[in-house]
């Protein structure tokens, strides 16, 4: 298990992260979404051991990560932007890989090289973005470490990689003790792979909790009142997090179940109302808005 004991950085005048305290559990898949800036990349240099938090602790299986070659071990750091040898192949890279990670699976990482169609002796550098993001995510599962860090490794792959990369992943978690942690803007790709999930803005950690139960917490209730008292009733009654109107319809995003909510409106005598579940995209765009980050600053 990875711990987060309030961790904090900062980079002069940048709080990059801000006393983030949370758990990520084994054998699941973790994402981590975040706002630009959100410090996304500076948590999990921090959880990989390579940047120090100035206070607070990342512990790995009961160990403190940083300096600590124990711990660093279990872990595979892979960057957004892949960082090759110079001239290297892929041969070159799976043989560092080799060297680096004890339990790198050779006959794996061939075997995958030639499904993925990549050409094992020709120069990295020459290859496209998204070929060379895939030969760091096969690079990185290869290496057979516990926990797999990749930030914004998704980026740039076409829907067939994708979808298979995400089947290697769910194989690599029933066939050994495997706990990726992805970070990512695709709110859909980790709203379809992840288990449990964080939402970082401005360094802070607005929420983590497992998908299932974040979705089944936030609904978007559409009603239609005749009685503007009763329609302002219900809002009190409810936890929103926010409020549109169109013409009579109003939209309101509320914390809680899907059911509770309906009922509640049900209570006030609505001349319509219906509770609709939310994308993971929806949710997080309600929950930034509610920390400040709000559309709305961008447009007018």
């Amino acid at each position: 298990m990875i711990e987060l004991n309030n961790i904090d950085k900062h980079f002069r005048d940048i709080h990059a992260v801000d006393h983030i305290t949370a758990s990520i559990q084994e054998g699941m898949i973790f994402g981590l979404a975040g706002s630009n800036g959100a410090g996304k990349s500076t948590l999990l240099r921090m959880i990989s051991g390579i940047l120090r938090p100035d206070e607070g602790e990342v512990i790995l299986d009961g160990e403190p990560v940083f300096e600590n070659p124990g711990a660093k071990e279990k872990i595979c750091f892979l960057s957004d932007t892949p960082y090759y040898f110079p001239n290297a192949d892929i041969r070159a890279m799976r043989d560092y890989f080799m060297l680096v990670y004890p339990e790198f699976d050779r006959k794996m990482f061939d075997s995958l090289v030639k499904k993925f169609n990549l050409d094992e002796k020709r120069k990295i550098n020459s290859f496209s973005k998204g070929m060379k993001k895939q030969i760091s995510i096969l690079l990185g599962l290869c290496a057979k470490t516990k926990y797999l860090l990749c930030d914004e490794t998704f980026d740039g792959l076409d829907p067939v990689v994708r979808q298979a990369v995400k089947s290697l992943f769910a194989a690599e978690i029933m066939n050994r003790d495997f706990t990726p942690v992805i970070s990512s803007h695709n709110l859909r790709e980790l709203e379809d792979i992840c288990d449990s999930v964080g939402f970082l803005h401005n360094g802070k950690l607005l929420l983590t909790q497992e998908m299932d139960q974040i979705k089944c917490n936030t609904c978007k209730l559409q009603c239609v009142f005749s009685d503007i008292y009763k329609e302002q009733e219900l809002i009190r009654s409810l936890n929103v997090l926010k409020m549109e109107r169109s013409g009579s319809v109003l939209t309101l995003t509320v914390r809680g179940e899907r059911g509770e909510v309906l009922e509640l409106a049900q209570k006030q005598d609505p001349l319509f109302a219906e509770a609709l579940p939310l994308t993971l995209e929806e949710i997080f765009i309600s929950e930034t808005e509610v920390a400040g980050y709000d559309i709305k600053d961008f447009l007018y």
